[in-house]
């Protein structure tokens, strides 16, 4: 089985010993992303409407590092740490994935790096 890292200054560095994505079998697995904003390497947004479309924008970033995009997201989970801020998440997520958007979960946790409202990680096939 061939496995490639896959890392971009396009989007936020690890926070730890793990890869932003790994490359196998034709299919790219993005680990979680925060709304780290990658220029100043801060979380700036304070709302989970701003939260979500930067954790968007690092997810597409790594897509396209990896040769993929969005549209070939097959697969989300979504972490939240007030499931009451679903709505308004949802909100920002269905207009990244408006067509054919993937499988998905999403699930309250007590508490995400760096006091994150939002951490979203993906599965999508290769271009």
């Amino acid at each position: 089985m061939s496995r490639q890292v896959v890392s971009t200054t396009n989007a936020p560095a690890a926070l730890g010993p793990y890869s932003q994505a790994i490359i196998s079998n034709g299919m790219v697995y993005v680990s979680g992303q925060i709304p780290i904003n990658p220029a100043s390497g801060e979380i700036e947004a304070q709302d989970i409407t701003g939260q979500t479309t930067q954790v968007l924008k690092n997810l597409e970033a790594i897509l396209v590092e990896a040769g993929s995009s969005i549209s070939n997201v097959v697969k989300t989970t979504c972490f939240l740490d007030d499931i009451n801020e679903w709505p308004a998440m949802n909100e920002v997520y269905a207009k990244v994935f408006h067509t054919a958007p993937p499988a998905r979960s999403a699930f309250e946790v007590g508490k995400l790096p760096k006091n994150a409202k939002v951490e979203i990680e993906a599965i999508a096939k290769l271009n």
